[in-house]
């Protein structure tokens, strides 16, 4: 599997984290930046991964910033995302068996490098179920084309 990877300044050093987590797993991972601690916009590292997840450059993509609200809300913009910010493992794993979610949001001011290392595999290992849940997975992307469709 491969897997995007990108942070804020916020979320710089739990993202090296996290990649080094992945990697150690055998999971091939692109990461997207920041490479520094130096202030810069959650949204500009949101988009590149969304965009990359998307289009299907890799399967999935994992975003951290201080809360994972705000590169939740960045990611969930980009048409065929589903960003879900995930504090516990149930979380996480009902985020992909119910909901099919792409992208993992994370925050570093608010999570344990452990308890995100959990929600990750949590995350990494769980399935869309599919059944029910697909007419609503569906029923989101209606409401994402008609947003685009408003836009043009």
């Amino acid at each position: 599997m491969k897997i995007a990877l990108g942070a804020d300044h916020a979320g710089f050093e739990l993202k090296n984290q996290v990649k080094q987590h992945l990697t150690q797993q055998g999971i091939d991972v692109q990461d997207f930046g920041t490479n520094t601690p130096d202030s810069v916009d959650y949204p500009d590292f949101a988009q590149r991964v969304a965009d990359t997840v998307a289009v299907g450059g890799v399967e999935r993509g994992v975003l951290v910033c201080g809360t994972g609200i705000g590169m939740a809300m960045s990611a969930n913009k980009v048409p065929g995302i589903r960003a879900a910010n995930c504090h516990t493992i149930l979380e996480a794993e009902l985020s992909r068996q119910h909901n099919d979610a792409n992208i993992l949001t994370l925050g570093a001011r608010v999570l344990e490098p452990e308890a995100a290392f959990a929600i990750v595999d949590a995350w990494m290992k769980a399935q869309f179920e599919g059944g029910r849940h697909q007419r609503r997975v569906d029923k989101i992307h209606q409401i994402e084309q008609q947003e685009v469709k408003r836009s043009t």
